[in-house]
């Protein structure tokens, strides 16, 4: 046997994943290289770890107990790794969190100071919509969530980071004047829509629904970034995070549609389940961002006030 460590990784992610290319989206590698490491690892190994039926990949028995034990071996080596650490008297551990999309152009400047002071931490951070968020926090595989909007059925404890301001918007061919009724400035634009799950989404529906808004959904996208560039491009408008737009604004390639009842207003939250015992390294994280907040938003964000 002479499998490694990034191929026991690679096929622990594959056996979580149900799926090459999920696999190698998670892992930041291409979809050959996931596969060639799993062929690799194969080798090594008379009975099938995998198999295709149809185009589903599924994982074998063996192949499962394989991942067991993967799974105990990778824990084992970040231990290893973690106590090396500790015996220098150094903050070290995995730091887990779960961000919504659009939560990618926040989270990380909550994030950039605290892991600089502690080098011996590694961040797991998850980029994804609400709904899968939200599993994450549910089954408690995560330190923290990062939401804007507070799940009503898990009992959570939070901790308010930046306010999340959703506006109308889109790109500068058309002028806008103040005062129009909303529903013939929205009843007549083409709108983008976010997929279903997000958080964006919920809160345009919400929006449309509220002001008895007939609009028709012609295109739909799978996160802020696709609809950012379809705005640009010229294919619609959407309300949008404020956050995710800074360039587009400050270089008069996109515009903010004054309507009336705009911006939505939500707030940033770090959210975790109620009672949950903390890690050294989530507790530090925590005591620091109680300290830091506002230091943080002032340094970080002053553009975002403008608006």
């Amino acid at each position: 046997m002479n499998y490694t460590l990034h191929q026991l990784q690679v096929f622990l992610k594959i056996t979580q994943k149900k799926s090459i290319t999920k696999a190698a989206e998670e892992l930041h590698l291409t979809q050959p290289a996931v596969s060639i490491q799993l062929k690799n690892l194969q080798n090594q190994f008379e009975i099938p770890l995998t198999e295709v039926v149809g185009r589903q990949l599924y994982v074998t028995n063996f192949g499962m107990e394989i991942a067991e034990a993967a799974e105990k071996i990778l824990n084992e080596v970040y231990a290893i790794n973690y106590k090396t650490m500790a015996f220098k008297g150094q903050l070290s551990g995995r730091l887990k969190i779960s961000v919504v999309s659009t939560g990618k152009y926040v989270m990380p400047y909550f994030l950039s100071d605290f892991m600089n002071e502690y080098k011996g931490i590694e961040l797991l951070m998850d980029v994804t919509n609400k709904n899968k968020v939200l599993e994450s926090l549910e089954i408690n595989d995560v330190d923290f969530a990062l939401i804007s909007i507070l799940p009503p059925a898990l009992n959570v404890e939070k901790l308010d980071l930046l306010q999340n301001k959703l506006y109308l918007v889109g790109n500068k061919k058309l002028e806008f004047k103040k005062g129009i009724p909303i529903k013939e400035i929205v009843e007549n634009l083409p709108l983008i829509f976010r997929e279903k799950g997000s958080g964006t989404l919920q809160a345009m529906e919400n929006f449309i629904k509220n002001n008895s808004i007939s609009a028709v959904k012609k295109i739909e996208l799978s996160s802020n970034e696709a609809v950012k560039q379809a705005m640009l491009a010229g294919l619609g408008y959407s309300i949008m995070p404020l956050i995710g737009i800074k360039n587009e604004l400050q270089n008069n390639e996109l515009q903010i549609i004054p309507i009336k009842g705009l911006p939505i207003i939500t707030t940033w939250r770090l959210v975790w389940l109620k009672g949950k015992k903390h890690t050294p390294i989530a507790a530090a994280y925590l005591e620091y961002l109680k300290k830091e907040i506002g230091h943080i938003v002032q340094d970080k964000f002053t553009w975002y006030e403008q608006y």
